[in-house]
């Protein structure tokens, strides 16, 4: 059985009246029988609401670039608020027909994709400028960093470990209540192709159990510690219910960026990987992070979409 691992990790409105015929009887006065007479009605055009008038559409547009150019100036104001070097960029819509989700070449396990099992991956298939941020394990819970995604509107995916969060589940609460989706990554972050199948399937699905507890919802994303797995880690993670183990395709710190490829470029559906971590590891804060993340994707235009939304 083969493992696969990783080289680095830390209107208007309108009425219709019918036309029709009106049968007016004439009562026979002799005879006692009536021979009926119909008189035509003509037909109505349908109402419609009177036009608007010129100037009337004229406020309208007024009001709405007004509205745009008062969204620009706040979100402008927050960025500079947060130290960013450039506004953050929009992302597209969701997509409407999902992509297909495939295994990347070369990190497939035996029969993977006969056998069902999820796939891994480190990029979205797409052609649209846009990346992922995701963010690792849940050791340090900065609300400066709730914050600031919440009034930059940073889309991100956390995965969490129990033996990380459970000091603490009310913090990813509050992430959970922004929109942001929590996933498994494993009870207590092992190297999981060292463990029995038995062993993976308790770390996988316990933490399944842990994230429906504490925030209503079983993950349908898993992400093996440092990137290793074999094929009981799939075959496991498909047993608790898991459709999808996206990997990353670079890794950002508060002070440099790590690649996978070997010309060191972003490109477009990339995964890039973070880590919930702070002072207690460094000098730097997790805002320190997202502020270098956000430098770079920007200024190579690139938008931060949401994961979730394109499985």
């Amino acid at each position: 059985m083969g493992t696969v691992g990783q080289t680095y990790k830390n209107g208007a409105l309108r009425v219709s009246i019918r036309g029709g015929l009106v049968l007016l009887a004439t009562a026979a006065l002799a005879s006692g029988c009536a021979r009926p007479a119909a008189t035509d009605v003509p037909r109505q055009r349908p109402l419609q609401a009177p036009p608007a008038p010129a100037a009337e559409l004229q406020a309208d547009k007024t009001l709405i670039r007004a509205a745009r150019l008062r969204a620009e100036q706040t979100r402008g104001a927050l960025a500079r608020r947060w130290g960013l070097k450039r506004v953050p960029l929009t992302a597209p819509p969701a997509p409407v027909t999902k992509p297909r989700i495939t295994t990347r070449d070369g990190f497939e396990v035996d029969g993977h994709e006969e056998k069902g099992l999820p796939p891994v991956f480190t990029t979205i298939p797409t052609d649209q400028k846009i990346v992922f941020l995701t963010v690792d394990d849940g050791a340090e819970k900065d609300p400066a960093f709730l914050r600031m995604t919440s009034e930059l509107r940073i889309p991100y995916t956390a995965f969490l470990s129990d033996y990380l969060i459970k000091d603490d589940y009310g913090y990813f609460r509050k992430m959970r209540d922004r929109g942001v989706a929590l996933d498994n990554h494993t009870l207590h972050h092992p190297y999981l192709p060292g463990l029995s199948y038995a062993r993976q399937k308790r770390e996988i699905c316990g933490m399944q159990d842990v994230i429906e507890k504490q925030y209503g919802k079983r993950p349908a994303l898993f992400r093996p510690p440092y990137g290793n797995y074999n094929e009981d880690t799939l075959r496991a993670a498909r047993s608790c219910g898991i459709r999808y183990a996206p990997i990353w395709n670079e890794e950002v710190f508060a002070d440099h960026w790590e690649y996978r490829e070997w010309d060191r470029r972003i490109r477009p559906g990339d995964i890039v990987l973070s880590h919930f971590r702070g002072r207690a590891d460094g000098k730097s804060t997790m805002t320190d992070m997202v502020r270098r993340f956000l430098d770079k994707v920007t200024a190579e235009g690139y938008a931060v979409a949401r994961l979730e939304d394109y499985l």
